[in-house]
């Protein structure tokens, strides 16, 4: 295992994200990523979990049409070991990117699976949450989330059909993987708006 610190990836981000928007999403998958992990029994290797879903976009900013093509290479430059490589191209599994090469990293790992499942959905959490007059996950129910969800229309960029695979991969039901999202989002709200300040 690499040890790749938390503030080296951050900086690592930054260097290809100028981008406010993409560095919340990174942080806010960080954070969920966290969360999961010590929800889920990993409670000791919750900062790598969390290094993954921070570096998991590195490439999207600058090379959206080779998105998880470009990110081994960004990422080895900056010595960044196979096990995290291998864990960020992942979350690609299935989706055909722009020069249309499709990638076939399957996620084995549970982090894997969660970082695959909970990135698309984090999007769509987000894009409910500024639709509410609170502006925050903190007090939606996932209800209402469920309605958006259910709304093509709505945050359409947020694929439904990885959200569910990545549902099925987990062996979870749908609503679980909302739930235990939009709980992760709520609890880790505040310390994201931190350190976007």
């Amino acid at each position: 295992m690499n040890h790749i610190t938390r503030e080296e990836a951050l900086d690592l981000l930054k260097k290809y994200n100028k981008e406010l928007f993409h560095i919340q999403h990174a942080l806010t998958v960080e954070a969920v990523m966290k969360w999961y992990a010590k929800e889920l029994g990993y409670g000791d290797e919750a900062d790598y979990w969390g290094i993954v879903g921070l570096l998991h976009d590195i490439d999207f900013e600058l090379y959206p049409d080779e998105h998880c093509l470009k990110a081994p290479e960004l990422l080895r430059e900056a010595g960044v070991g196979e096990d995290i490589i291998h864990s960020v191209v992942s979350h690609g599994y299935g989706i055909t990117v722009g020069c249309g090469a499709t990638i076939d990293v399957v996620p084995e790992h549970e982090m894997e699976k969660v970082l695959f499942a909970a990135d698309e959905l984090t999007g769509l959490i987000w894009a409910a949450a500024l639709m509410r007059p609170s502006k925050s996950t903190k007090d939606m129910e996932l209800k209402s989330l469920k309605k958006k969800y259910k709304s093509k229309g709505f945050a359409a960029g947020c694929s439904r059909e990885v959200i569910e695979r990545g549902a099925e991969l987990l062996g979870w039901e749908l609503d679980k993987l909302l739930s235990m999202t939009l709980q992760a989002m709520a609890d880790s709200e505040d310390v994201i708006n931190q350190q976007l300040q």
